[in-house]
């Protein structure tokens, strides 16, 4: 559908290369409309041909090009028009690149080295100015950007930077799992349009022993076509060995520019102050605990005890719930054959904003990614339970009131009676201004009991 070249890391998703109709099957004027989907179901026809496309030379990728090989030739069979590219390059490590048997073996000690972050840059480009089809795939009914599907191609990108950076001379020295361990606060510092171009990119900043950081970049042009970021993503990668499942060393990260050594400070500093924050709410005193709690619960209490002098401005948390259930279905899985983590967080993301709809009254806006735990692995064939709530409100700014939202997953197996939380999503949106300027307010959101009081705690602690 897209086609895309790819140059020291570069993928571009770009204008289609859709044949023209013959007059037979074209024969009267059409709308625009009608005319791309007509160019857009031939297209698919040629895609799905007998006669196989030649394969793209090497310096060049083709985004759909993964599209017509059979899904026995590579595991990571989820499709997105980013991660269709990315699959593909990933694949390679597992076609003919890794090293295992006894060389996996003797590497074990040989295969820590120093990778520059110039090593893992690698850059996404979406030509939404010129691409329709590609367009069409990322448009909300609002006419602008789908954040829940940047987010995900943000995920797959990061993936296919995590293994450039844990690979020597294009091939692993073990055989590693890299999975996504966290998502540090992802925050939208400009609208993003679906009418311009836009490009993704990033790189390996900081390594731990057996965990590393990749920040990624939104860019998009502004009107005076100059660049605009449009957000900063940091995600953090776990290494396991895939024989015993146990922290695998990687890499270490030798940055080279002042600004690569400034990211590596940074990352330092964050991974620092996670630590700090795990040990101070292991400290934190039970009585000052349990005051805040108790604030917090008062206007439950009239709720629940007297629910007829209730603040008409308030509203319970448990009133402000939805959920969807969904089987993960082969088709969505990764290169590991576990349920891509991206999805996940796509679809996270789309019932916190049906959640923010649904309170608010209005369309909700994106403002950030709070922060996203990947607590355990999901499997092919999970029956997984979204559960989102508004935690709390912000109202402090009448013209930009924010919607705290918490999304939690859930691994539920009815045969053996269990259910694991999997994942947790904290996200924030606000109101557009539209529908502010009409009189709509936000509601004040209140605990009823004591662990939906720790839980926004935990979240207002956390910011």
């Amino acid at each position: 559908m897209t086609h895309g070249t790819q140059t020291t890391g570069q993928h571009v998703l770009g204008t289609s290369q859709l044949r023209p109709l013959t007059s037979a099957m074209n024969p009267r004027r059409t709308s625009p409309l009608v005319s791309l989907l007509r160019r857009y179901h031939h297209h698919h026809l040629r895609c799905f041909s007998n006669t196989p496309d030649p394969p793209p030379p090497q310096s060049s990728f083709d985004a759909g090009h993964s599209i017509r090989k059979p899904i026995s030739l590579w595991p990571g069979v989820y499709h997105s028009p980013v991660t269709n590219a990315l699959w593909e390059a990933r694949s390679r490590f597992f076609e003919g690149n890794s090293v295992g048997g006894e060389d996996a073996k003797k590497g074990e000690g040989e295969g820590v080295g120093r990778r520059a972050p110039r090593e893992s840059r690698t850059r996404v480009e979406y030509r939404f100015g010129s691409d329709l089809v590609l367009r069409e795939q990322y448009r909300n009914p609002w006419n602008e950007i789908r954040m829940g599907k940047v987010v995900e191609d943000l995920d797959a990108l990061a993936g296919t930077i995590s293994y450039k950076h844990c690979c020597v001379n294009g091939g692993m020295i073990r055989p590693l799992i890299l999975v996504t361990a966290s998502v540090d606060r992802i925050v939208l510092k400009k609208p993003i349009r679906v009418d311009t171009d836009l490009r993704i990119e990033g790189a390996v900043t900081w390594v731990g022993r057996s965990s590393m950081e990749i920040q990624l970049e939104v860019v998009q042009p502004t009107q005076d076509l100059s660049e605009s970021m449009a957000l900063v993503a940091n995600f953090t990668f776990v290494a396991r060995d895939s024989e015993t499942g146990k922290a695998s060393p990687i890499n270490e990260v030798q940055p080279e520019t002042e600004q690569e050594k400034i990211l590596w400070e940074e990352a330092e500093k964050r991974n620092k102050m996670r630590k700090m924050k795990r040990v101070e709410q292991k400290k934190m005193n039970d009585e000052e605990v349990a005051s805040r709690i108790d604030k917090l619960l008062a206007e439950g209490r009239v709720f629940c005890d007297m629910p007829a002098l209730a603040d008409r401005d308030s509203i319970l948390m448990k009133d402000t719930c939805l959920q969807n259930s969904l089987i993960c279905q082969p088709q969505q899985r990764n290169i590991h054959g576990r349920i891509f983590g991206g999805f996940l967080m796509r679809k996270a993301f789309e019932l916190a904003f049906s959640t923010a709809y649904a309170f608010a009254g209005g369309a909700p806006r994106f403002v950030e990614v709070d922060h996203v735990d990947f607590v355990k692995p999901v499997d092919v064939g999970s029956f997984l339970r979204f559960k989102s709530t508004v935690l709390y409100t912000e109202t402090a700014d009448l013209t930009k009131p924010l919607i705290n939202i918490e999304v939690v997953a859930h691994v539920t197996r009815p045969e053996v009676r269990s259910s694991e939380v999997s994942n947790k999503f904290y996200f924030t949106f606000t109101v557009r201004p539209e529908v502010l300027a009409d009189g709509l307010k936000i509601r004040n959101v209140v605990p009823a009991t004591e662990e939906e009081a720790r839980r926004v705690i935990e979240r207002m602690d956390a910011e």
